[in-house]
């Protein structure tokens, strides 16, 4: 019995590191040098601590694009660091996340994912004008530097010795004033050579995606395939209410059946979808075009898309009459998806596949769903 618990116990150590080890990520104490980085931006260059040599204050910031308090602070680091830059201040952002390690509920709050690719567009969409450099995929300098969430700011002096460190201000929402300046009011006693009243304050945002965290997507995955999937009939009349969306929810709609191969081709980039934003309130529904006799057929594939939302298959002998039920704008031709706000207003139709990036921003945007700070 002995042996075999041993055994037992090794097994499990194979299958599942990642729920034995604990990883500790210490933040850089007050007084620290500055590690050293290599780490490639966005710009194509590879920038180290040298890069960065002829600054006389230099502020390191963790910040990704998926957290909202981190998409808060862009539009107040492009500030900082234009206001600073005329006085020898550089600014330097690193995301530390490894993307693998973000479940898609984890990104209902933006349309992009932490990828450098994805930082690419970010950095075009918010007119960075500082380095912004991946971290993701070692995160060898984020574990030196210890942030504790997104955005958390280090700010080091001449000597390249850190005075600062922890929240840009004690404001998450730009919209309203805030109280405490901290970063620069740190940066501002630095370029005075004074030391910086409070050298250390608390973070507030999105905990850091280490690599280890990637067993939260495997334990997702599991439990969406665990949600039931049905296939409930559906004629005319019924298409018609779901498409006044009568509910409080954004509403995406697609037409779609099995024989279809564009159909099939697509459906995984809306379940994605679905499940990116469906706690923040997006509800995604399908009706099949498929013959009623093909409703097994057509129950089978949604089980194996995992597509737990309200799902329907129309009964009606007329599918003309489900084209004009569902938008007389549209000629008939599947696919056909639909996003529908509150109100009842269409506000995407796409006949044939979609584009998930075009999409996702739309849905990102709507007065319904969008960023939390505008």
């Amino acid at each position: 019995m002995k042996k075999f618990s041993i055994t037992l116990f090794v097994l499990l150590l194979a299958v599942a590191p990642f729920s034995f080890a604990q990883v500790t990520h210490t933040t850089l104490a007050t007084g620290s040098a500055a590690p050293d980085f290599s780490l490639p931006g966005i710009d194509g260059k590879t920038y180290t601590l040298q890069s960065f040599k002829d600054a006389k204050v230099l502020a390191v910031v963790f910040i990704c694009n998926h957290c909202p308090t981190s998409q808060a602070y862009e539009d107040r680091l492009v500030k900082l660091t234009s206001d600073y830059a005329p006085k020898g201040v550089k600014v330097v952002a690193i995301n530390p996340n490894n993307p693998a390690s973000l479940r898609l509920d984890e990104l209902g709050y933006s349309d992009l994912t932490d990828s450098f690719d994805d930082m690419k567009i970010r950095a075009k969409d918010r007119h960075f004008n500082f380095p912004y450099l991946y971290d993701g995929e070692t995160e060898v300098a984020s574990n030196k530097y210890g942030p504790v969430a997104t955005p958390h700011i280090f700010i080091f002096d001449k000597e390249r010795k850190l005075r600062y460190s922890g929240r840009i201000d004690d404001m998450e929402n730009p919209a309203k004033t805030p109280k405490s300046l901290d970063a620069r009011n740190a940066i501002e006693a630095l370029l005075a050579g004074k030391e910086v009243a409070v050298p250390v304050t608390k973070t507030f945002g999105c905990s850091i995606k280490w690599a280890e965290k990637q067993d939260w997507i495997q334990k997702a995955t599991v439990t969406w395939a665990n949600e039931p999937v049905k296939l409930d009939t559906i004629a005319a009349a019924g298409i018609v209410n779901l498409v006044k969306n009568k509910s409080d929810k954004l509403r995406l709609i697609n037409l779609w059946a099995t024989w279809c191969g564009p159909c099939v081709a697509e459906f995984p980039e809306l379940v994605t979808i679905m499940h990116l934003y469906r706690d923040r309130g997006l509800e995604f529904v399908t009706i099949s075009a498929d013959d009623p006799s093909r409703k097994n057929k057509a129950l089978n594939f949604l089980k194996g898309k995992q597509a737990s939302g309200p799902n329907y298959i129309y009964t009606g002998d007329d599918k003309y009459k489900m084209i004009e039920a569902v938008d007389p704008k549209w000629d008939g031709a599947l696919p056909y998806t639909m996003l529908v706000d509150p109100e009842g207003k269409v506000v995407y139709g796409k006949q044939g596949i979609i584009n998930p990036e075009e999409l996702k921003k739309i849905i990102w945007n709507d007065p319904t769903m969008g960023r939390i700070y505008k």
